[in-house]
Protein backbone atom coordinates (compact mmCIF):
# COMPACT_ATOMS: atom_id res chain seq x y z
CA UNK A 1 0.00 0.00 0.00
CA UNK A 2 1.14 3.63 -1.04
CA UNK A 3 2.62 5.34 2.16
CA UNK A 4 0.05 8.89 0.91
CA UNK A 5 -2.87 6.32 1.50
CA UNK A 6 -2.03 5.67 4.93
CA UNK A 7 -1.81 9.26 6.56
CA UNK A 8 -5.08 10.61 7.64
CA UNK A 9 -6.80 13.81 5.73
CA UNK A 10 -5.78 16.40 8.62
CA UNK A 11 -7.85 19.08 6.99
CA UNK A 12 -11.10 17.68 6.81
CA UNK A 13 -13.61 19.14 9.87
CA UNK A 14 -15.69 16.98 11.93
CA UNK A 15 -19.32 17.05 12.55
CA UNK A 16 -19.00 18.49 15.89
CA UNK A 17 -16.51 21.09 14.51
CA UNK A 18 -18.18 22.32 11.77
CA UNK A 19 -21.59 22.63 14.03
CA UNK A 20 -19.35 24.54 16.45
CA UNK A 21 -17.99 26.98 13.19
CA UNK A 22 -21.80 27.77 12.36
CA UNK A 23 -23.26 28.15 15.55
CA UNK A 24 -20.34 30.87 15.60
CA UNK A 25 -21.07 32.47 12.30
CA UNK A 26 -24.79 32.32 13.38
CA UNK A 27 -23.95 34.13 16.61
CA UNK A 28 -22.13 36.73 14.72
CA UNK A 29 -24.86 37.28 11.91
CA UNK A 30 -27.67 37.70 14.62
CA UNK A 31 -25.42 40.55 16.90
CA UNK A 32 -24.92 41.72 13.95
CA UNK A 33 -28.45 41.99 13.06
CA UNK A 34 -29.14 43.71 16.80
CA UNK A 35 -27.17 46.15 16.08
CA UNK A 36 -28.02 47.09 12.69
CA UNK A 37 -31.94 47.24 14.80
CA UNK A 38 -30.52 49.06 17.56
CA UNK A 39 -29.06 51.88 14.98
CA UNK A 40 -32.70 52.16 13.11
CA UNK A 41 -34.57 52.33 16.69
CA UNK A 42 -31.99 55.01 17.81
CA UNK A 43 -32.73 56.85 13.95
CA UNK A 44 -36.15 56.01 14.10
CA UNK A 45 -36.35 57.64 17.90
CA UNK A 46 -34.00 60.77 16.58
CA UNK A 47 -36.00 61.27 14.07
CA UNK A 48 -39.24 61.73 15.57
CA UNK A 49 -37.58 64.07 18.37
CA UNK A 50 -36.68 66.21 15.86
CA UNK A 51 -40.20 66.18 14.09
CA UNK A 52 -42.20 66.84 17.42
CA UNK A 53 -39.33 69.51 18.69
CA UNK A 54 -39.82 70.95 14.85
CA UNK A 55 -43.65 70.86 15.28
CA UNK A 56 -43.17 72.24 18.95
CA UNK A 57 -41.04 75.04 17.61
CA UNK A 58 -43.53 75.65 14.28
CA UNK A 59 -46.28 76.16 17.17
CA UNK A 60 -45.01 78.24 19.23
CA UNK A 61 -43.78 80.30 15.94
CA UNK A 62 -46.68 80.38 14.48
CA UNK A 63 -48.81 81.76 18.32
CA UNK A 64 -46.73 85.01 17.99
CA UNK A 65 -47.27 85.51 14.17
CA UNK A 66 -50.09 87.94 13.53
CA UNK A 67 -52.25 84.78 11.95
CA UNK A 68 -51.73 82.93 14.98
CA UNK A 69 -52.92 85.86 17.39
CA UNK A 70 -56.33 86.26 14.98
CA UNK A 71 -56.60 82.57 15.48
CA UNK A 72 -56.54 83.35 19.21
CA UNK A 73 -58.62 86.16 18.74
CA UNK A 74 -61.21 84.22 17.28
CA UNK A 75 -61.45 81.08 19.18
CA UNK A 76 -62.08 83.31 22.18
CA UNK A 77 -64.91 85.24 20.05
CA UNK A 78 -66.75 81.90 19.16
CA UNK A 79 -66.01 80.80 22.98
CA UNK A 80 -67.85 84.09 24.16
CA UNK A 81 -70.58 83.14 21.45
CA UNK A 82 -71.46 79.66 22.11
CA UNK A 83 -71.91 80.65 25.40
CA UNK A 84 -74.64 82.86 24.80
CA UNK A 85 -76.47 80.88 22.45
CA UNK A 86 -76.36 77.99 24.91
CA UNK A 87 -78.53 80.75 27.09
CA UNK A 88 -80.60 81.71 24.12
CA UNK A 89 -81.35 78.10 23.94
CA UNK A 90 -82.36 77.56 27.12
CA UNK A 91 -85.09 80.19 27.15
CA UNK A 92 -86.27 79.81 23.45
CA UNK A 93 -86.87 76.43 23.32
CA UNK A 94 -90.05 76.61 26.10
CA UNK A 95 -91.57 79.34 23.57
CA UNK A 96 -91.81 76.90 20.49
CA UNK A 97 -95.35 75.41 19.60
CA UNK A 98 -94.33 71.91 17.53
CA UNK A 99 -93.39 69.13 19.88
CA UNK A 100 -90.49 68.26 17.31
CA UNK A 101 -89.21 71.79 17.10
CA UNK A 102 -89.14 72.24 20.96
CA UNK A 103 -86.99 68.81 20.87
CA UNK A 104 -84.64 69.94 18.04
CA UNK A 105 -83.86 73.02 20.57
CA UNK A 106 -83.36 70.46 23.26
CA UNK A 107 -80.93 68.58 21.73
CA UNK A 108 -78.77 71.66 19.99
CA UNK A 109 -78.35 72.80 23.98
CA UNK A 110 -76.73 69.67 24.84
CA UNK A 111 -74.79 69.80 21.75
CA UNK A 112 -73.51 73.43 22.31
CA UNK A 113 -72.62 72.35 25.94
CA UNK A 114 -70.01 69.58 24.43
CA UNK A 115 -68.83 72.38 21.82
CA UNK A 116 -68.40 74.81 24.62
CA UNK A 117 -66.16 71.99 26.38
CA UNK A 118 -64.62 71.16 23.05
CA UNK A 119 -63.27 74.81 22.69
CA UNK A 120 -61.57 74.86 26.31
CA UNK A 121 -60.04 71.55 25.15
CA UNK A 122 -58.54 73.40 22.55
CA UNK A 123 -57.45 76.32 24.59
CA UNK A 124 -55.59 73.84 26.48
CA UNK A 125 -54.34 71.82 23.60
CA UNK A 126 -52.89 75.71 22.71
CA UNK A 127 -51.08 76.37 25.56
CA UNK A 128 -53.48 79.04 25.89
CA UNK A 129 -56.35 79.66 28.56
CA UNK A 130 -60.05 80.17 27.67
CA UNK A 131 -61.12 83.19 27.66
CA UNK A 132 -63.95 84.96 26.46
CA UNK A 133 -64.03 88.17 23.51
CA UNK A 134 -67.32 89.88 22.87
CA UNK A 135 -69.08 89.36 19.84
CA UNK A 136 -70.98 91.97 18.92
CA UNK A 137 -71.90 89.97 15.77
CA UNK A 138 -73.66 87.10 17.76
CA UNK A 139 -74.82 89.37 20.28
CA UNK A 140 -76.84 91.44 17.51
CA UNK A 141 -78.17 88.31 15.91
CA UNK A 142 -79.38 86.79 19.40
CA UNK A 143 -81.19 90.29 19.61
CA UNK A 144 -82.63 89.78 16.41
CA UNK A 145 -84.03 86.38 17.23
CA UNK A 146 -85.88 87.32 20.93
CA UNK A 147 -87.70 90.62 18.80
CA UNK A 148 -89.06 88.01 15.86
CA UNK A 149 -89.99 85.81 18.63
CA UNK A 150 -91.72 88.48 20.32
CA UNK A 151 -93.27 90.22 17.21
CA UNK A 152 -95.20 86.42 16.77
CA UNK A 153 -98.40 85.46 18.53
CA UNK A 154 -97.60 82.39 21.65
CA UNK A 155 -98.95 79.25 20.22
CA UNK A 156 -98.30 79.99 16.62
CA UNK A 157 -96.91 77.98 13.60
CA UNK A 158 -95.88 81.51 12.73
CA UNK A 159 -93.93 81.63 15.62
CA UNK A 160 -91.91 78.63 15.04
CA UNK A 161 -91.37 79.82 11.60
CA UNK A 162 -89.56 82.93 13.20
CA UNK A 163 -87.93 80.32 16.01
CA UNK A 164 -86.18 78.61 12.83
CA UNK A 165 -85.37 81.40 10.47
CA UNK A 166 -83.77 83.43 13.64
CA UNK A 167 -81.82 79.78 14.99
CA UNK A 168 -80.57 79.37 10.99
CA UNK A 169 -79.58 82.45 10.99
CA UNK A 170 -77.41 81.71 14.47
CA UNK A 171 -75.95 78.41 12.82
CA UNK A 172 -74.91 80.46 9.04
CA UNK A 173 -72.93 82.42 11.12
CA UNK A 174 -71.49 79.25 13.05
CA UNK A 175 -70.55 77.61 10.47
CA UNK A 176 -68.63 80.19 8.50
CA UNK A 177 -66.57 81.10 11.46
CA UNK A 178 -66.03 76.79 12.43
CA UNK A 179 -65.44 76.43 8.75
CA UNK A 180 -62.54 79.64 8.61
CA UNK A 181 -61.17 78.40 11.86
CA UNK A 182 -60.67 74.73 10.43
CA UNK A 183 -58.59 76.38 7.67
CA UNK A 184 -56.21 78.32 10.01
CA UNK A 185 -55.54 75.58 12.21
CA UNK A 186 -55.02 73.53 8.89
CA UNK A 187 -52.20 76.35 8.06
CA UNK A 188 -50.64 76.67 10.97
CA UNK A 189 -49.95 72.99 11.60
CA UNK A 190 -52.22 72.44 14.61
CA UNK A 191 -54.03 68.88 13.24
CA UNK A 192 -55.37 67.94 16.19
CA UNK A 193 -57.30 71.82 16.87
CA UNK A 194 -58.51 71.09 13.02
CA UNK A 195 -60.23 67.75 13.97
CA UNK A 196 -62.04 68.88 17.19
CA UNK A 197 -63.42 71.97 15.33
CA UNK A 198 -64.51 70.28 12.26
CA UNK A 199 -66.13 67.93 14.70
CA UNK A 200 -68.33 71.21 16.00
CA UNK A 201 -68.29 72.28 12.14
CA UNK A 202 -70.69 69.09 11.14
CA UNK A 203 -73.07 69.09 14.08
CA UNK A 204 -73.82 72.68 13.17
CA UNK A 205 -74.53 71.63 9.67
CA UNK A 206 -76.53 68.68 10.71
CA UNK A 207 -78.52 71.06 13.08
CA UNK A 208 -79.19 73.93 9.88
CA UNK A 209 -80.33 70.63 7.63
CA UNK A 210 -82.58 69.63 10.71
CA UNK A 211 -83.92 72.91 11.06
CA UNK A 212 -84.96 73.39 7.39
CA UNK A 213 -86.41 69.34 7.00
CA UNK A 214 -88.85 70.67 10.03
CA UNK A 215 -89.67 73.80 8.46
CA UNK A 216 -90.27 72.19 4.70
CA UNK A 217 -91.90 69.39 5.85
CA UNK A 218 -94.78 70.71 7.80
CA UNK A 219 -94.31 74.11 10.22
CA UNK A 220 -94.12 76.38 6.80
CA UNK A 221 -97.52 74.61 5.52
CA UNK A 222 -99.12 75.04 8.46
CA UNK A 223 -98.66 78.44 9.28
CA UNK A 224 -99.67 79.53 6.49
CA UNK A 225 -103.00 78.32 7.62
CA UNK A 226 -103.33 80.54 10.39
CA UNK A 227 -105.08 84.09 9.92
Amino acid sequence: MDQKDKTPEKNAPSKSEESTVISMEDNKTDKTKIKKEAVKTDESDTEKEKNNTKQQNMKSKNSQTDLGKFFLDALQDIYYAEAKIEESLAKIKHKATSEELQEALEDHELVTKKQILRLEKIFKHLGEEAKKKKCDAIDGILKEVDEMVKNTEDGSMTRDVAIIIGSQKVEHYEIATYGGLVQIAITLGHEKVADLLETTLDEEEETDFLLTEIAEEHVNFDAAEEK
